[in-house]
């Protein structure tokens, strides 16, 4: 079996604990540790530190395996949410963090609300009955990925 790189949290458990700094960087770390306390904590998942030294040794390709194991949390994660990614009737919003062992507050992105596309505002829209709201977010969305 390949070596595990991506970890979840979500329904009152974690893969990983506060031990895993280094595996799991500050923030996955912490998550994983406030989920197995009880703390609610949205569910997600962590893709391990290593990974990123994995990507440059191998010039800048995915290591092998990888997106599957995105994919199998992803399904979990829309699993536990009860929504889908893209889905305008229950669609799945979520963010995107960048982490490490130490902290190092802003010098890494954070993307909001991936998972938003025409469909799913249009949704929103009809949700809140409001517009203005459903088209900021897609703003700020797309000028943060103009950004990457």
């Amino acid at each position: 079996m390949a070596e595990k790189r991506v970890y979840f949290f979500g329904d009152g458990k974690a893969e990983g604990n506060a031990k895993m700094k280094e595996l799991l960087g500050g923030k996955g770390a912490n998550l994983a540790e406030m989920t197995n306390l009880g703390v609610p904590v949205p569910p997600g998942f962590t893709i391990a530190t290593k990974v990123c030294s994995e990507y440059y040794k191998s010039r800048s390709r995915w290591p092998t395996g990888l997106a599957e194991e995105i994919d199998k949390n992803v399904a979990k994660l829309e699993k536990t949410m009860g929504a889908k990614l893209g889905d305008p009737k229950k669609p799945l919003l979520v963010s995107v963090r960048s982490g490490a062992a130490v902290s190092m507050p802003g010098m890494m992105d954070t993307v909001l609300n991936l998972g938003l596309n025409d469909d799913v505002i249009e949704s929103i829209i009809k949700k809140t009955k409001n517009p203005r709201f459903a088209y900021d977010i897609y703003r700020r969305f797309m000028i943060c990925l103009a950004v990457w």
